[in-house]
């Protein structure tokens, strides 16, 4: 970090960003992609390693929600702010519009579909005009496989408790990185809800769509 005679001026876009073990850290100011039956856990994770409001954008169609009680086991749900939108064209919007705002830390898109490349350019775009300080995460079905993105990790329970990480990027090996569970977390709680219209205290949700 850079120091001047008004202080400390703030880390470039891209420049380095919180790590969940070694090796798979997430660059702010950067989109990145999330895959695996754990990909709601490693959105999780990283928001208890950033600090700010984080917006998560769901699909609507679901039905389903986050479960504050399961989401605090990870992070404040006080910084928890939820989106619903109808298709995958209103959650990019969320995401890019929440970037380009640099007001929130973390900013989180479940997708039914992997995006295309010009997407995932506005995007980074948005991060970078917010400051670059945001870091974007899309969750995608499968293996991912969106075109452009700074990282890809899938995750997946451990049969002897945590989760195993892997790189999906093209390039990167199939190295696994065990991540362990925080020291209170007990497994017992569901971080998602399927119950519609609860009003969970300090966190609010919204539908929105851009037709």
């Amino acid at each position: 970090m850079m120091v001047t005679r008004s202080g400390l001026l703030p880390p470039a876009p891209g420049s380095a960003g919180p790590c969940l073990a070694a090796g798979m850290e997430f660059r702010r100011g950067r989109l990145h992609e999330g895959c695996g039956r754990a990909r709601r856990v490693l959105a999780a994770l990283l928001a208890a390693r950033t600090t700010g409001p984080v917006v998560w954008a769901l699909p609507a169609r679901t039905g389903e929600l986050l479960f504050p009680a399961g989401v605090a086991e990870f992070f404040d749900p006080g910084r928890l702010l939820l989106v619903r939108g109808r298709h995958d064209r209103d959650l990019l919007w969320t995401l890019e519009e929440s970037l380009r705002s640099g007001s929130a830390g973390l900013v989180v898109a479940e997708l039914a579909a992997v995006p295309g490349l010009t997407p995932v350019r506005r995007l980074h775009l948005a991060a970078e005009a917010g400051g670059g300080q945001a870091i974007g995460l899309i969750l995608t079905p499968g293996d991912g496989g969106a075109p452009g993105v700074e990282s890809r990790w899938s995750l997946d329970p451990a049969p002897e408790g945590g989760w195993v990480a892997q790189q999906r990027r093209r390039g990167f090996g199939p190295d696994c990185i065990r991540l362990s569970a925080p020291a209170d977390w007990h497994g017992m709680t569901p971080a998602v809800s399927r119950r519609r219209g609860f009003a969970p205290l300090r966190t609010s949700a919204q539908d929105i769509s851009t037709k």
